[in-house]
């Protein structure tokens, strides 16, 4: 296997055990990386010949290798994918009662690259990377001798792709549906698959919707960034009053609506509850304005700050999407604020809350501090794979 060399004092973040080595930490008098492949893996070695792992390199990205083991000579082959997601679903048979989960959340389980969502017999693929792209056919054998699934759809259309050098179409094996049921906190969700957002759902807000829920009963719900209805049919089924789903789709809002008719009846039936199809600023202060109060409001929008150079103009929009929804909410009601941003830490939302509080002269008592679920675990030395907050707060 060729050797990858890194610069002198480049391997510290590598010994805390983080497994992104970048392009500007090579030496790449030592070991062009034009030399490689793209997804070809190589030993890495630290300035002074020490091993630090083995990795799969893509010389054209930021991002130049990822580490998949911490000994040299190991390449990512069948049945070194075939032990980790066994590993995986092991974690996750513990956890779950039935197959409805993330079975890989990526560098979380040490496959770089990869993430895969479980829903009973069918499993959505995110490939995102050269290596693991170049092995899909191994990892499709792996996953069908652990799992043995009716149909797999390969959700291709993912941005970080074309930075790989790699083809946005995605793929279709086996029977796949149109649609599938998830069963959560009580609920069954319909949610589309091919059509949908990312992996169809958002399995990592899980404990955060249930958080929600148990302070809903007799409220007013409003679920903004509502996607297929996952805090509003929580509520709804927990003894909303009503629900209102806003969303920018209303292929999403078709869903959403549904769901609570299945899920929560009586909330569907209350004249108050219905849908908004809109930009979900523009609609906030239009609900405001127009003089509606909710008991609970819900804002769970997509990532505000994607980069790193982008947190200044995404942390005001953040800001100014706290104070909008705040406004919305009755006294003693409740702000559920999520956030996907990996750049945006869970003490910044929190602050976003708590000036949005202050500016309405009102105390903002934190009930719910949450982030991912436990089938999207976080690789402690590695910041990166902790992306999901949620901020639950009472607005007195």
């Amino acid at each position: 296997m060729r050797a990858l060399w890194l610069k002198k004092n480049e391997e510290r973040r590598i010994l805390d055990g983080h497994l992104w080595i970048f392009s500007n930490e090579v030496d790449t008098v030592k070991s062009p990386l034009t030399d490689f492949a793209p997804g070809e893996a190589a030993t890495v070695h630290e300035a002074r010949g020490r091993v630090l792992g083995s990795a799969c390199v893509n010389p054209a990205t930021l991002i130049a290798a990822r580490l998949h083991s911490r000994e040299a000579d190991v390449e990512l082959d069948a049945p070194l994918l075939k032990k980790r997601l066994a590993a995986a679903l092991a974690l996750r048979e513990n956890l779950f009662d039935g197959p409805w989960y993330r079975l890989c959340h990526g560098e979380g389980d040490l496959l770089p690259g990869l993430v895969i969502d479980r829903y009973a017999s069918h499993l959505t693929v995110q490939i995102s990377t050269a290596a693991m792209q170049s092995r899909r056919n191994a990892l499709l054998e792996a996953l069908d001798a652990l799992l043995g699934p009716a149909s797999v759809y390969l959700a291709n259309d993912l941005p970080a792709r074309a930075l790989e050098g790699l083809a946005l179409t995605p793929e279709s094996l086996g029977p796949v549906p149109e649609t599938f049921e998830v069963p959560e906190n009580g609920c069954v969700f319909n949610a589309p698959c091919a059509s949908g957002q990312k992996t169809g759902w958002f399995y990592d807000q899980r404990a955060n919707r249930a958080a929600a829920a148990r302070l809903a009963k007799g409220q007013d719900v409003l679920d903004a960034f509502c996607y297929l209805g996952g805090f509003g049919v929580c509520a709804g089924a927990n003894g909303a009053g009503s629900v209102t789903f806003l969303d920018a789709s209303e292929h999403a809002l078709s869903f959403a609506r549904a769901n609570l008719e299945c899920n929560a009846p009586r909330a569907a039936a209350c004249p108050a509850s219905g849908t908004i199809c809109a930009d979900a600023f523009h609609a906030l202060t239009e609900l405001y304005e127009s003089g509606r109060r909710f008991g609970l409001v819900s804002i769970d929008p997509p990532a505000f700050i994607k980069r790193r150079k982008d947190a200044g103009q995404g942390l005001a929009a953040y800001r100014k999407l706290n104070l909008l929804a705040a406004r919305l909410v009755a006294p003693g009601g409740v702000l559920v604020s999520s956030s996907c941003s990996y750049h945006l830490p869970a003490e910044a939302l929190r602050d976003c809350v708590a000036r949005a509080a202050a500016k309405l002269g009102r105390p903002a008592q934190m009930l719910h501090a949450g982030g991912q679920g436990p089938d999207h675990p976080i690789l402690l030395s590695m910041p990166e794979t902790a992306y999901l907050k949620c901020c639950i707060a009472r607005l007195g």
